[in-house]
């Protein structure tokens, strides 16, 4: 699943063509991802300006004049592709051209044209499995929506750090892979990026949350920190579907020290470890047992 280093790549690839865009010509090739597409989804969106993009924990969020903003999960395998439509671009706009024949369009959801000045865009919404959804939600009704209330911190805030740690994991004798999977702790923070903060940090995914220490806590949130931020100057991690709008593959899985590494060496300088595997809370923890206490 896309976790936050991959949403905010394909926010970033999104904002030249659709910040400040008008949007037309939506189509819908099926009515439903994981669920239906809100009710006159394509007749809302026709017409509307794209005002800013943003992402909260792993949603992208379209703010509209309309006062609608469009949100987009991606879930597990979707991905938005952005074509500049150039010399096609009249033809587009007459509702009369899509994708060239030679478009593998079989996993094709939904389409929008984007124009701003002289530059239109075609945006397509891809998705194999149809685990991701869209919504249609005014501002009020995003910060009540079920999928936004209680998310915690952004891993790249301010507000994350040592003495927040210290403070959320007080008492708790959950382990630090559970607490730090947690969404209403942190937002955004996914399993990949747990497992190599947690190497970072040299803790245990074991480590019960009350038995952190100041200087674990201070290396940990500079280890979130860090991972997060590499991610994202990676372009993400591309295991299985990911790819960023441009059709580009994200490369940080490169750089994994432990995650899906069961079996290889520890690359911790002078370690002898080897890299483990353990399930939490149904989701693989890769991990060294030498070198995390």
């Amino acid at each position: 699943m896309p976790e936050l280093p991959e949403v905010e790549t394909v926010k970033r690839g999104l904002a030249p063509s659709l910040e400040g865009a008008v949007l037309s010509n939506v189509r819908l090739n099926r009515p439903n991802l994981r669920y239906p597409f809100p009710e006159r989804f394509a007749e809302r969106l026709n017409g509307a300006t794209v005002v800013r993009l943003e992402r909260r924990a792993k949603y992208l969020l379209a703010y509209m004049d309309t006062q609608d903003v469009w949100v987009t999960h991606l879930g597990m395998t979707g991905r938005f592709q952005v074509t500049a439509l150039g010399d096609n671009a009249a033809k587009a706009l007459d509702g009369n051209y899509y994708h060239s024949v030679d478009t593998n369009t079989k996993h094709l959801h939904m389409s929008v044209v984007a124009t701003k000045g002289d530059q239109t865009h075609l945006i397509d919404y891809y998705d194999p499995r149809r685990f991701g959804f869209m919504l249609l939600l005014t501002p009020n009704e995003l910060s009540a929506s079920k999928w936004f209330q209680g998310l915690g911190v952004e891993p790249l805030d301010e507000a994350l750090n040592a003495d927040f740690l210290m403070a959320q994991f007080a008492g708790r004798a959950a382990n630090l892979k559970t607490l730090l999977m947690a969404q209403g702790l942190i937002a955004g923070l996914g399993n990949i990026y747990v497992c190599e903060a947690l190497y970072r940090a040299r803790l245990s995914p074991d480590m019960a949350g009350r038995d952190l220490s100041a200087d674990g806590a201070a290396r940990l949130s500079a280890a979130i920190k860090s991972v997060i931020s590499e991610a994202i100057a990676a372009g993400g991690s591309s295991i299985s579907d990911f790819a960023a709008t441009s059709g580009e593959l994200g490369y940080f899985q490169h750089r994994f020290k432990v995650y899906d590494r069961k079996g290889q060496p520890c690359l911790t300088e002078g370690c002898a470890g080897v890299i483990e595997r353990k399930v939490h809370t149904g989701r693989s923890t890769f991990y060294c047992a030498t070198c995390q206490k």
